[in-house]
């Protein structure tokens, strides 16, 4: 069978300009994924409307046809901007300039936007990386009549090919005249690459005077292994409160969500996590951490950013099973972290849960390896509430059926206590399978 019969899609094709004789790119047609088993069954969840904040997306062919791939946001004036992004050495032209206009704090009195494209990262591609920036968010600002340095941009897809930024100019006229408020789900679907669905989550707080609502989307699929936030996230909050206050809250929430969870150990040039707080809420504005409301609002916070961190590993490439790794009993939260990613990120842990095998045996080689203290006779695992092995051996009354057993659930948790101290960490991870080769085998063509 012909590769394109087989999964459904043209590879770009290369037409002769007549005037110019030169060659021009023609976005490829590409069948959507089948949806992954993890995905939440009711769909995309009902979203809280946050007022001021309206989206759009287009179709701007930026590299497959016949799907929306750009989204806009604007973001009422005095929108309050926080984020975290990608540590990675090679991150993209977007990321460095996301970084840079937050850093600068300008006044928020003029209202914010942000530009995202899926198909192509516009990473590793030179000077002509911040060229394509600078043309997006200056054509945005123009429109929308903001300073260019309140236009936030995000890119993800292929490395190392140039953005054809003049395929989202060209649609922002479309995407100002689409702005809805209630449009927040086709803004999700339009930042998706290889998801095979779209990810939303939303929290209520009662905050002194009125509520305060949160809704967020997020994608992600592969390349997950995020060192500050993860992949795209988006999440918009109708809360009065100051940058440096939001920034705090979303730089410690971080590291138990985004930052505890795995797919396949790769970690993006283009991860970014941009949270915008308009204000419009009738609460009274948040300025102490300390204060019922504030602990309250980051908690709910909080929350947000999990169950979006959750929803990329329900839909991590090719998976099956949702896994939770649970490390107990470490000398420092730092050999926690260790040792729960080293299982978290093991091929062989990964392909033995997705063949349902309850090969306990490659945990403990995860453990070893992970650079983390441990003590053969002081270790302990389980599946589950599942007793697999403790003090240098398997446990007697272990049964190999009953992991078996076990391992064909579609959520699984695997817990291993190093018995040395009184640290701990929690992580996320999904199986190993065949797809995932699959996908990432096809993936630029």
């Amino acid at each position: 069978m012909a590769k394109t019969d087989k999964h459904a899609k043209t590879k770009a094709r290369k037409s002769k300009d007549k005037a110019g004789g030169k060659s021009k790119a023609v976005a490829k047609v590409k069948a959507p994924a089948p949806v992954s088993p993890l995905a939440p069954k009711r769909g995309f969840p009902a979203l809280p409307r946050i007022e001021g904040v309206e989206f759009a997306a287009v179709e701007a062919g930026v590299r497959y046809a016949n799907r929306k791939d750009v989204m806009l946001v604007r973001l009422a004036p005095g929108t309050t901007v926080a984020g975290a992004f990608t540590r990675s050495s090679t991150r993209a032209a977007c990321v460095l300039d996301c970084q840079g206009k937050l850093a600068a704090r300008v006044d928020p009195s003029a209202g914010a936007a942000i530009v995202v494209n899926s198909g192509n990262a516009n990473a590793f591609t030179g000077a002509a990386g911040q060229g394509a920036v600078d043309a997006v968010t200056g054509s945005v600002a123009k429109a929308l009549g903001l300073p260019p340095t309140r236009v936030f941009s995000s890119s993800t897809g292929v490395i190392g090919e140039p953005l054809a930024h003049d395929r989202i100019t060209a649609r922002i006229g479309d995407l100002v005249a689409g702005l809805d408020a209630g449009a927040i789900e086709m803004a999700a679907r339009a930042i998706m690459t290889t998801d095979t669905f779209p990810k939303g989550a939303a929290a209520e707080v009662q905050g002194s005077g009125g509520t305060i609502r949160i809704a967020g989307i997020a994608k992600g699929s592969g390349m997950i292994a995020p060192d500050m936030a993860t992949m795209l996230v988006y999440i918009f909050t109708d809360a009065r409160i100051g940058a440096p206050t939001l920034q705090k809250m979303v730089s410690r929430q971080v590291d138990d969500t985004f930052n505890a969870i795995t797919v396949d150990s790769d970690t993006s040039t283009s991860d970014a996590l941009i949270v915008a707080a308009t204000g419009a809420s009738a609460a009274a504005e948040i300025a102490d951490l300390r204060s019922a409301t504030a602990k309250a609002f980051e908690a709910a916070l909080g929350a947000v950013m999990l169950d979006l961190a959750q929803q990329v590993i329900r839909d991590g490439e090719g998976a099956t099973k949702f896994v939770e790794i649970d490390v107990t009993g470490a000398e420092s939260r730092e050999d926690a972290h260790r040792v729960a990613m080293s299982i978290a990120n093991s091929p062989l842990v990964k392909t033995a849960i997705a063949g349902e095998d309850p090969n306990w045996g490659r945990i403990v080689a995860a453990v070893g390896k992970s650079g983390a203290r441990a003590d053969r006779d002081r270790l302990s695992i389980r599946f589950g509430d599942l007793l697999v092995a403790e003090k240098g051996w398997r446990n007697p009354d272990y049964r190999e059926e009953d992991g078996a057993a076990y391992m064909k659930r579609d959520a699984l948790i695997i817990r291993v206590d190093l018995g040395l101290g009184r640290a701990a960490r929690r992580v996320w991870t999904c199986d190993l399978t065949h797809r995932y080769i699959d996908i990432n085998a096809d993936y630029r063509s």
